[in-house]
């Protein structure tokens, strides 16, 4: 077992170099005034940022991403968990079907995808608008979500639960938002994280559907990258530092949920 010890920091060593150098190279470069000709940079500047910020589709951008990515994953907590949880509650025949159903999204190309929608979803309201981009993305990460939750209803005495509130004359909404959902709260936060992160960089399906009519941030990004690495760097550094902080923040808040539920149970 001694033996191991090293080579398991040895390989944890490698997989943390392998995850933070290229996060920490994007940090420098974005503040580089040049780093091509030198291994390390020829001076720094925040000029970049400057530039980013005063580019006119700066804060739309990042306004439209945001409002994305908030409107998806409560898309998908509005839609996905309360499926999940019927699915384990009273229909477990249904389980089988729903893991493969929630499959089907990663199986079908994003272009695909899209392409489909903007082809069937012609009405005006409708076609190639946001409220289709919000449908697009909530289909593409529901997966994330089913996932998660799934896990967390299949770790818990579901049954148990339900028999216990039912007695007590709950309904089944009651019992998911009082009872159950507190209980599988990591699943959500956890679901919710991989929605919020997966929308903040989608790039395709905000492209093809609704294109410059509602530009988001990856959109941005890929054409700075076009024509200025430097502040192409500057906001893939802001998106990364904006989604860090939000998740950050979700998790402290579902922790500080959880601990007062337990000391208010206790």
């Amino acid at each position: 077992m001694k033996r191991r010890v090293p080579a398991m920091v040895v390989f944890l060593s490698l997989f943390a170099a392998y995850m933070v150098v290229p996060i920490v190279a994007t940090y420098v470069f974005s503040i580089a005034v040049r780093w091509d000709r030198t291994i390390l940079p020829e001076g720094y500047t925040l000029q970049w940022y400057a530039d980013m910020i005063r580019h006119p589709y700066f804060a739309i951008t990042l306004r439209n991403s945001l409002s994305l990515a908030v409107y998806t994953v409560g898309a998908n907590l509005l839609l996905v968990v309360p499926a999940a949880y019927i699915a384990h509650a009273f229909l477990p025949a249904a389980k089988v079907p729903m893991d493969i159903v929630t499959i089907f999204p990663f199986a079908i190309p994003r272009v695909v995808l899209a392409l489909a929608l903007v082809t069937v979803f012609t009405v005006p309201f409708i076609a190639r608008s946001p409220l289709l981009l919000v449908c697009a993305c909530t289909v593409f990460t529901m997966p994330y979500m089913y996932r998660t939750v799934a896990n967390s209803l299949e770790a818990i005495d579901l049954r148990t639960l339900n028999d216990a509130a039912q007695l007590q004359g709950a309904s089944t909404l009651q019992i998911l938002i009082h009872i159950v959902g507190p209980n599988i709260m990591n699943g959500i936060v956890s679901g919710s994280l991989l929605v919020f992160s997966a929308i903040m960089a989608e790039y395709t399906l905000a492209r093809l559907i609704t294109g410059a009519r509602f530009k988001t941030f990856p959109v941005l990004l890929v054409e700075f990258t076009r024509r200025d690495g430097r502040i192409a760097s500057a906001i893939s550094v802001l998106a990364f530092t904006v989604a860090l902080l939000l998740s950050l923040t979700i998790i402290a808040a579902a922790r500080r949920g959880s601990r007062s539920g337990g000391t208010s149970g206790g």
